[in-house]
């Protein structure tokens, strides 16, 4: 009887550790589960579980979704509000249908349709017009983009303002970006990557040298930059630069300029002879025998302006200014010849320009095309602007920043347009936006660039406004 019973009582144990181990595998399978629900995003909204799942997330990545929601339920109630408002004035005419028989005018009556009918009805279409859904980019791509924020804005200006602007030529414009974001910071959502690895460092201690991906956020629109707590890295070898009655006109020591981002390693790389020194805008700026004849020597073509002759047109009113431009700062130099503090713009595209502009004791204002210039109104005396702004721009960016020029030009300053170039079928469009402010004319100069393009220049003056 007892060796009859062992065989079972072995076979009991086994039985009782293979459920120990099949119920150690649930355990562990259903951890497993509940760790993949969580990183799912179960216990999240609804909304994102279903992005998750459905591969909606991608399809919407960058496009507010919660704003679209905000702005068709912003028409539905404007919709519900003038239904109700209808509904409340017919149960009114009905009580009173024998009295407005005899006083209510047809004049009245148009009145009331224009003002309590029609105006809601067409500002309730304007505004589902302005929704902006998700639309496929690129030929057999299923992804959806749209710009972020776009249906946050009601005011139409503001849409207009960050929608972004395509150069007019189909090309990769000097920035080397496809189109313009102007900034209010919806860029920035679209660069997070690139906006995340600019603010990823250790705090307190030396910074990247990075300011090529700082400059590729700005001209992006994602700008102004947020501030970093690292520490900005300098030549290890700066030399005191050239006191101001040298500096003007002599090449800077190229020690005084960080050279790792740059195709060149010294100023005399830079030279207009070297195809390959990187950059393309103002071919032989960084040569000093061929800046110091520009806006002073005479020349054959007759867009090309002498700073003696502007400054002859108001004598001694011209103080302060803004070039906005390309270029290492000859312009101000000149200018300063004059007594006159020119503030120069600056990007580093493809060379040190920044530096080159400081280092000869001029101002350098590191901004771009987008951004709205850092200057109180009504304060330039003189704008001048050449090499930078021509052909490509988009008509209604170009606008916003004439707008801003006229802002901070005081009245009876001068706009200085030098060299600007278009195809000729587009001259009359350009000139219509540079006459538009009603600016008297000094100098207006048209001559053929190539057989296709054109050169404009003009001098204009702001008149003053009655407030």
């Amino acid at each position: 009887m007892r060796r009859s019973c062992f065989p079972k009582f072995r076979l009991s144990r086994v039985m009782a550790w293979l459920q120990l181990v099949l119920g150690g595998l649930v355990i562990v399978v259903s951890i497993s589960s509940l760790f993949r629900f969580y990183a799912a995003g179960f216990f999240m909204h609804n909304e994102d579980i279903c992005l998750h799942f459905y591969s909606v997330k991608d399809v919407y990545d960058g496009f507010d979704i919660r704003a679209l929601s905000d702005r068709v339920g912003e028409v539905l109630n404007r919709m519900e509000s003038l239904q109700d408002k209808l509904e409340k004035t017919v149960q009114q005419l009905e009580k009173e249908k024998d009295a407005l028989d005899k006083t209510i005018t047809r004049l009245e009556y148009k009145n009331f349709l224009e003002v309590e009918v029609i105006r809601p009805l067409y500002s309730a279409h304007i505004a589902l017009r302005q929704i902006r859904l998700p639309k496929a980019e690129g030929i057999g791509n299923s992804t959806m983009k749209e710009e972020p924020l776009i249906n946050t804005f009601v005011i139409e200006e503001i849409r207009k303002y960050i929608t972004p602007k395509k150069n007019r030529v189909g090309k990769v414009n000097i920035y080397g970006a496809e189109k313009i974001r102007n900034t209010i910071g919806h860029a920035c959502v679209l660069m997070k990557k690139e906006l995340e690895e600019y603010m990823d460092y250790d705090i307190g201690s030396y910074c990247k040298d990075d300011w090529n991906l700082a400059q590729k956020l700005m001209v992006n629109g994602c700008d102004p930059l947020p501030r970093r707590r690292c520490l900005t890295r300098a030549s290890k070898v700066y030399q005191k630069p050239f006191p101001i009655n040298e500096s003007l006109w002599k090449l800077p020591d190229g020690r005084n300029v960080r050279w790792s981002n740059y195709q060149c390693r010294n100023f005399e790389c830079l030279s207009s002879k070297n195809p390959k020194r990187g950059y393309s805008k103002c071919t032989g700026c960084f040569e000093m025998d061929k800046e110091k004849p520009k806006w002073v020597a005479n020349r054959s073509v007759p867009v090309d302006f002498l700073i003696s002759d502007i400054l002859a047109i108001k004598p001694g009113e011209t103080r302060i200014g803004l070039d906005f431009g390309v270029g290492t700062g000859t312009f101000a130099a000149r200018m300063r010849e004059q007594n006159v503090t020119i503030v120069s713009t600056a990007l580093n595209l493809g060379a040190p320009f920044n530096e080159m502009i400081a280092l000869r004791g001029l101002i350098p204002l590191y901004v771009t095309l987008n951004q709205r210039l850092p200057f109180f109104d009504n304060t330039m005396d003189l704008i001048h602007t050449t090499g930078f702004m021509d052909g490509w721009l988009d008509m209604l960016l170009l606008d916003f920043i004439l707008f801003d020029w006229d802002r901070i030009l005081r009245p009876g300053g001068l706009l200085w347009i030098d060299r600007f170039f278009c195809n000729k079928k587009d001259l009359d469009d350009y000139m219509y936006m540079f006459l538009q402010f009603r600016y008297k004319k000094h100098k207006w100069a048209i001559s053929p660039k190539s057989k296709d393009e054109v050169y404009l220049s003009a001098l204009l003056e702001k008149p003053p406004r009655a407030i």
